[in-house]
């Protein structure tokens, strides 16, 4: 096995590198067919938000590819909730997406 390292360079989780290009650990995950717990719906309110993340972590605790998962979601800046872990845990962890949801720019158009 391999680790996934922090920006800052500190191990942070230990998985098989190449469980995450193979993506093959999809298969075994225990969230197939519940994507609507793992991504929000337009203008969620914060208290849905916590119910609907709290559902999905509850799956996330009983999956066999948890650790994959996480993994993925690291290294490949990933949105949602993934492998127990929200975008604001993963920041926190050191790992960013590439435009964080609500710092993005928003346009505008005109008619």
């Amino acid at each position: 096995m391999g680790s996934v390292e922090a920006y800052d360079g500190t191990t942070v989780i230990a998985v098989d590198r190449a469980a995450l290009i193979r993506e093959d650990w999809v298969a075994d995950a225990a969230c197939k067919g519940q994507t609507h717990l793992f991504f929000p719906p337009l203008a969620e309110r914060p208290q849905a938000r916590v119910r609907r993340e709290a559902q999905a972590r509850v799956l996330c605790a009983s999956c066999p590819v948890e650790l994959q998962c996480r993994g993925f979601a690291r290294t490949n800046r990933e949105y949602g909730l993934w492998g127990g872990e929200s975008e604001e845990e993963r920041h926190l962890a050191g790992f960013t997406v590439a435009a964080p949801i609500g710092v993005r720019a928003r346009s505008v158009s005109c008619a």
